[in-house]
């Protein structure tokens, strides 16, 4: 039968490897705004084992108030030859780097410690911080201490050395305490800071108790599921240690509020376990797209993903779809919401005098003219302005900006948002620059994933730090398999054996990929990863000279706006053919 105590080695920092730096203060006043410190005592401990003790008095800026000095003992006199805190508070940093701090009501000694260093021009390190007052709250009832100051405490946990306002014996004390209180949470089960710090925190109740939910998960990589009573999906996530992750649910490593409310719905876990970190993102991202669960916040709809389409008809127009249809037709996309489908669509027609209207027009079509054809932003084929080849040419240069070479349409875009700047008109100058983003964005992803998604089959690998390859076979865009080769193993038949049993994947309709774009773009960024090796590939993998990758990266450092898609783009893969040092993976086909 496994112990309760060796479920949770994996779970975090084992309490007995932790080094902490129990420190106390004394100040001037209650405000580090207006009060300065006067000593600083700290015991670093680890294991039960003191390593060491800093103290010093400190000189502040304004003298020490009477009653400051009939508290500690602490006078003017006694700190005249002190060190100031710029030089006091280097030395202390220095004595507690790399430990978790330790104080009673930490609030008050770590605030001045911060406003210290925000003063002196030092650095705050970041430390984790312990407060045995609120641990104390926790762990001992009303009937055993009449309240929850040090003194109490020391008294109750029998401490060695009783606390008397002085900084270092004030310190010691409290490692008194903090032992009590660690030989407590120990007896319920708590061996790992982690656990430690969720005694003080706001993990509820319900987190706590149903942390056995995670005592079977898999020490492995891959995709974990919380269910409720029906069976239904709460969640999905991902992690490298699925039992390590599972397990943070339950403690104060878990801040977010809905995570909470979540585990106190959930009764039970499933754990899949999967080969390679990229196939467990793709799982991810599939059991999200089909079961939609509730306390997942993306990926949730990849199916509602919008297209830009330039319609195939005698004179065509800019129309905003769900679906991609073998009708010829050009489109850029995927976009994440309408809003930024409607801006690259009017990012197109500042410059390009499309039509707007949607009615069918044939060359014998008589129509009324709009107000656009007036204002000259159309060629007005509605009233016979225009000939079918005549308004090809201007269907040619939207087509070319969102399928191929933008440089034309971009460039009087540029020309537009720079006149509207030497006007002053920057309101407008801004929405055209979230425009003209919108659309580069778009037309990079189009034509990044055009390649992919055409390729009926494309083999990589990677080198794994541990020895052998990760291997993944891409078939139109979708990981259609995944396996890793044995160390020092010839990776060949492993490869040939994932080839064989690969899914088979229909041919899309491009340049929509296999899979929902969000997988794709998974699979693309790990193509691009440095040290990628291609095995085989079936297809072409180019981008378009003068597309909008480079107006994109351009672009983006002037919008303030969150994109509208997770993952940048840069430019067009780097991928090294693969070579064959010994023992390595050797080129086929």
């Amino acid at each position: 039968m496994q112990m309760v105590q060796e479920t949770f080695d994996d779970l975090g920092v084992a309490l007995s490897d932790v080094t902490f730096v129990v420190v106390d203060l004394e100040t001037t006043g209650g405000s580090p705004a207006d009060c300065g410190i006067t000593e600083i005592g700290a015991v670093k401990v680890r294991g039960g084992e003191i390593l060491g003790e800093f103290q010093t008095l400190v000189r502040p800026s304004t003298p020490i108030p009477a009653f400051i000095s009939v508290l500690t003992g602490i006078t003017n006199a006694m700190v005249s030859d002190a060190p100031r805190i710029a030089s006091a508070l280097p030395a202390f940093l220095e004595f507690a780097r790399g430990s978790v701090l330790v104080a009673h009501n930490a609030g008050f000694d770590v605030g001045f410690l911060k406003a210290a260093a925000a003063q002196t021009g030092h650095r705050w390190p970041g430390f984790a911080v312990l407060d045995t007052v609120r641990l104390a709250r926790q762990l001992v009832h009303r009937d055993e201490a009449p309240n929850h100051k040090l003194s109490s405490l020391a008294a109750l946990f029998g401490a060695t050395t009783t606390p008397d306002h002085r900084a270092l014996h004030d310190a010691r004390a409290t490692v008194d305490v903090l032992h009590g209180l660690i030989e407590r949470v120990g007896n319920l089960g708590v061996h790992t800071l982690e656990e430690l710090q969720s005694y003080h925190s706001r993990v509820t109740p319900a987190q706590r108790r149903k942390r056995f939910l995670a005592d079977e998960m898999p020490s492995a990589p891959g995709v974990y599921v919380f269910k409720d009573h029906r069976g239904e999906p709460l969640y999905v996530g991902t992690a490298v240690d699925i039992r390590r992750r599972t397990r943070t649910y339950f403690t104060a490593s878990e801040t977010r509020r809905r995570m909470a409310e979540m585990v106190g719905i959930a009764e039970s876990i499933t754990p899949i376990v999967c080969a390679t970190r990229l196939e467990a993102q793709v799982r991810e991202l599939r059991l999200i797209a089909e079961h939609k669960p509730r306390y997942n916040r993306r990926s949730r709809h990849p199916e509602k993903a919008l297209w830009v389409k330039l319609t195939v008809e005698p004179f065509p127009r800019l129309s905003i779809v769900r679906q991609v249809r073998g009708d010829g037709a050009h489109y850029a996309g995927p976009f994440g919401s309408r809003k930024s489908a409607e801006a690259a669509v009017t990012a197109v027609h500042e410059v390009v005098p499309l039509r707007q209207c949607t009615q069918a027009l044939s060359e014998r079509s008589r129509k009324s003219a709009c107000v656009l054809f007036e204002m000259g932003r159309c060629g007005g084929p509605c009233i016979g302005e225009q000939t079918s080849q005549e308004y090809a040419e201007v269907a040619g240069q939207a087509a070319t900006a969102l399928i191929g070479d933008g440089r034309d349409v971009l460039s009087a875009l540029r020309a537009r948002l720079d006149t509207l700047a030497e006007q002053e008109r920057f309101e407008d100058a801004t929405s055209l620059r979230d425009r003209m983003l919108a659309l580069v964005r778009a037309s990079a992803r189009a034509q990044r994933l055009a390649p992919l998604s055409q390729a009926p089959e494309i083999v990589a690998a990677q080198r794994r730090e541990s020895g052998g390859w990760e291997v993944v076979c891409v078939r139109y865009g979708r990981l259609a398999g995944t396996t890793i080769t044995p160390r020092g193993a010839d990776p060949m038949p492993y490869i040939d054996a994932l080839r064989a049993t690969a899914e088979v994947v229909a041919e899309p309709t491009a340049p929509a990929p296999a899979a929902h774009p969000e997988e794709a773009e998974l699979v693309l960024k790990w193509l691009e990863t440095p040290g990628t090796r291609l095995v085989t590939m079936e297809g072409e993998w180019t981008c378009p000279v003068g597309g909008a990758g480079g107006a994109r990266a351009e672009l983006e450092p002037m919008s303030r706006r969150w994109s509208e898609f997770s993952e940048p783009w840069g430019e067009p893969p780097s991928v090294k053919p693969l070579e064959r040092p010994p023992g390595a993976l050797r080129a086929s086909g």
